[in-house]
């Protein structure tokens, strides 16, 4: 008599239960509910991702779809949660709601760490829990502590095999499973929604592959993947325009005069202005997809030759599941930028940037492989998951301690600061005779005072 509750707020997040489902990964249930969290800063005026072209192919999965936003209102998902006073009034008022009666509820939630995931779980006190994480941050750590309330009724972490041979981190301090959901079927839940996708105008039609003419790379269109990272304050806009026109000056040198250039939804258009502007000076035919489409649809209607992002996911399904040579831009300075340390981003960049070739490096894009089942990189993501979050994760000393002392050249140590090396007494911390001073009060003061000095100087010479 269990109804089984997915909470899902993204299409492809969507598409992943839609696979997990075709591939058995749950036991039946007597009714099936789709929830769908609109977390867009305005909701009004964002479609949901049930509103979405292609998610028709997948309703018929679900034996209905529900609204958290219509549940909640007028409060945001993005921002609301339960007091605890209120727990039980609001199990009970979803129950009757949803008619859901006194069945015992299955939840499958994404993104436990925050709501609203974090929110349904903390409301239904007594169901069991899955999640499934539909991104690179699966293979870090757990974001945020979580309440053991919650944390011991988490069973399994359904994972796409994104990055063949590696395990995800994700939520192992409880001893939570790692399930694959199965390539295959994903890309067949994919081309379902692909085939329902409009016409994208200007978005040419993908030529004969490799395999029936020859057709090089090169010839093929190359797609730019933006990303809006200054909504984050992670760079400035300025700086993330200079890094997507980075990326089309590299697909330029790779010798692609099609470009195709998929811009975040709720990127300022200015960004598109200045590509369009660098586009017409290099001799490049640029295509803007303004469409609300997931990107791999446009590697199946376009099959470009070159797939250009920063730390996207969807570096990793055009390389692991469609076999689309891939490259990075700008992950080194995301490396340098990303703060606090133990900011959710630091693995899915720490990734790209270990396995992703630069595309300003034509020699490794060519000769790109992928290979996380490697040593190197479990043991560099085991080191960086105990830096970022040590107290979740206190069995990773050991091996974060073997790994660093193993690898102190400068290209390892660019993945750490050594600032927290120092706090966790790592290996490539300041040295133990100097230790003291990160500690020193009066050291501090000292350094406090010059920087101020500094910022006064530099103030008075611009005036």
């Amino acid at each position: 008599m269990t109804t089984r509750i997915f909470l899902a707020s993204t299409l492809y997040g969507a598409a992943t239960l839609a696979a997990a489902l075709d591939a058995e990964c749950f036991e039946p249930a007597r009714r099936t509910i789709l929830l769908v969290s609109n977390n867009a800063a305005n909701p009004e005026a964002t479609p949901g991702l049930d509103e979405m072209s292609g998610f028709e192919r997948l309703r018929d999965r679900f034996d209905e779809v529900l609204s958290w936003n219509e549940a909640i209102h007028p409060f945001h998902p993005g921002a609301w949660s339960p007091r605890p006073d209120d727990v039980v009034l609001w199990e009970r008022h979803l129950r009757l709601l949803w008619n859901l009666g006194d069945d015992p509820v299955h939840l499958v939630a994404e993104s436990i760490q925050v709501v609203p995931a974090l929110a349904v779980t903390d409301i239904f006190t007594g169901a069991a829990i899955d999640i499934y994480a539909d991104g690179l941050m699966s293979y870090g750590p757990t974001r945020n502590k979580i309440p053991p309330l919650i944390g011991t009724r988490i069973g399994r972490v359904l994972h796409l095999d994104l990055v063949p041979g590696l395990r995800p981190m994700l939520l192992r301090e409880f001893g939570a499973e790692p399930v694959v959901v199965p390539t295959e079927v994903f890309l067949k839940v994919l081309a379902e929604i692909g085939g329902d996708a409009p016409e994208l105008p200007g978005v040419p039609d993908a030529p004969p592959g490799p395999d029936d003419d020859g057709t090089p790379a090169a010839g093929r269109p190359a797609l730019l993947l933006g990303q809006y990272l200054s909504a984050l304050s992670i760079l400035t806009s300025d700086e993330e325009e200079e890094l997507h026109l980075t990326m089309l000056r590299g697909a330029h040198g790779l010798g692609h005069r099609r470009v195709v250039f998929k811009p975040h939804p709720t990127a300022p258009a200015r960004f598109s202005r200045r590509l369009e502007e660098e586009a017409e000076r290099l001799g490049v035919e640029l295509t803007i997809v303004d469409a609300p489409v997931i990107a791999e649809v446009l590697y199946q209607r376009l099959r470009p030759g070159l797939v250009v992002g920063c730390f996207s996911t969807a570096l990793f399904t055009a390389a692991s599941f469609y076999g689309l040579r891939v490259a990075r831009a700008g992950t080194g300075l995301l490396l340098e930028r990303l703060a606090p340390y133990e900011n959710s981003n630091r693995v899915p960049v720490t990734i790209c940037h270990e396995l992703l070739p630069d595309v300003g490096d034509s020699a490794a894009v060519e000769a790109q492989r992928l290979d996380a089942a490697s040593d190197g990189l479990t043991g560099l993501l085991a080191a960086v998951g105990f830096a970022m979050q040590p107290k979740i994760n206190p069995d990773l000393r050991e091996p974060a301690v073997e790994y660093l002392r193993a690898h102190q050249s400068p290209d390892a140590l660019r993945y750490f600061k050594r600032r927290r090396l120092t706090v966790l007494d790592l290996p490539g911390g300041v040295p133990a005779r100097m230790a003291f001073i990160p500690r020193n009060a009066r050291v501090r003061g000292v350094v406090r005072r010059v920087r101020s000095l500094k910022r006064l100087a530099a103030g008075e010479a611009k005036a």
